[in-house]
């Protein structure tokens, strides 16, 4: 029997942002171990939609991120399978008055600066780019930059592409301990997995990975559902939203909200996104949500009133209260590493996440700045989800 490799790192969560950390960190000349409780993308990345976006996303940090993420996926999406379903689609942000469009402007003057490609158009433009849209909208702003995966797919090419020694239906029940205290490694039911670094990108459950090395990350999860329809004909053509949805992608309010997110994909159905509220992990189905994203769908696109939704699926994004998900070492846990609380955002930045990741266990230079993403950031004491 060969022998084997002594392990670098281990990651904990088999998503699509553990499956990234996976794939930079072996790019990065490092011998690595994925572990996760259930399948691959078995948790939040199987329930999104697969959205690349830099259109919600004001100056900042995250936006940062999410540009050097889109670069990324370009540059990914020849070196994967074609399943993965790379669409460079565009988004379009419609706006329902003047006075929308013009706070609209506003926030595409901040994106321009940073490096968005925002290009505003008219009502007569918007019918060209999408000419089942609702008539009588004020204008909107074209997204170019925005783009779709599959996001399964995704992860698992990912995956499958970093050659990543791989454990599925393993959960982490414990974190191995140095001497000194500092994280050594993981437990499961079946097997001690030792390595100088552990990375905890478990999602919704990162607060409690945390927790296991005593250090607090307030990870909450917020449910939200995804309507598909009957496979059509090419009806939506980018990935088109209302001007609400920005706003409560920013929102931390507890309370149900929706802003139908209508995008076409490839093998014919539409996906209809998004709802947020702060629940737990209640799975139960809510007639409300559901209600409430047909309705703003079609109002949208009133072509979409006849169609049939053949299946809703939700699913729970990792949520931090300043919206910005936590990447790096953990300072109050030494050998630890979070890439977790990307919210509905992971699946469009796990490729900068995986960098940013990459670099801090190689000692290299980062790609971008990531202090603004400093896990301690949150404290000292363990968080409980």
């Amino acid at each position: 029997m060969p022998k084997r490799t002594p392990l670098d790192v281990v990651i904990i969560g088999a998503g699509v942002v553990g499956a990234a950390c996976a794939y930079y960190a072996a790019r990065a000349g490092l011998s690595v171990a994925v572990v996760d409780r259930g399948p691959v993308a078995g948790g939040t990345t199987g329930a999104g939609e697969g959205n690349l976006l830099v259109s919600d996303k004001e100056a900042g940090p995250e936006l940062d991120l999410a540009l050097l993420s889109a670069r990324l996926w370009r540059e990914l999406a020849p070196e994967l399978p074609e399943e993965i379903e790379y669409e460079a689609k565009g988004g379009l942000v419609v706006a329902a008055d003047e006075t929308t469009v013009k706070g609209l402007r506003g926030f595409a003057r901040g994106q321009r600066a940073a490096g968005v490609d925002a290009v505003e158009v008219g009502p007569d433009e918007l019918r060209e780019l999408e000419p089942h849209l609702a008539p009588g909208l004020a204008g909107g702003f074209h997204y170019p930059q925005d783009a779709q995966v599959q996001p399964a797919q995704a992860a698992a090419r990912l995956l499958a592409a970093s050659g990543a020694l791989v454990y599925l239906g393993e959960e982490v029940t414990g974190l191995l301990l140095g001497p000194s205290g500092s994280v050594r490694g993981v437990r499961t039911a079946r097997r001690d997995l030792s390595a100088p670094a552990v990375v905890n990108a478990a999602g919704t459950w990162g607060g409690a990975v945390a927790a296991l090395a005593g250090a607090s990350l307030p990870v909450l999860p917020r449910r939200g559902f995804v309507l598909v329809t009957e496979p059509l004909p090419r009806v939506v053509r980018h990935k088109v939203y209302a001007a609400d949805y920005i706003a409560d992608v920013a929102s931390g309010s507890a309370a149900l909200q929706s802003s139908a997110v209508v995008e076409g994909t490839p093998a014919g159905p539409v996906l209809i996104g998004a709802t947020r509220e702060r629940v737990g992990f209640d799975r139960s189905l809510s007639t409300e949500a559901l209600r409430r994203l047909a309705a703003q769908a079609a109002a949208l696109f009133p072509v979409l009133s006849s169609v049939k939704v053949l299946r809703t699926y939700h699913g729970f994004r990792p949520y931090l209260p300043d919206h910005l998900p936590a990447i790096g070492p953990d300072p109050r846990a030494p050998g630890l590493l979070h890439a977790c609380g990307h919210e509905g955002a992971g699946i469009g930045l796990a490729p900068a996440t995986g960098a940013l990741i990459a670099a801090a266990l190689t000692g290299t230079g980062p790609p971008l700045d990531p202090a603004p993403f400093d896990p301690a950031r949150f404290g000292s004491s363990p968080a409980g989800v």
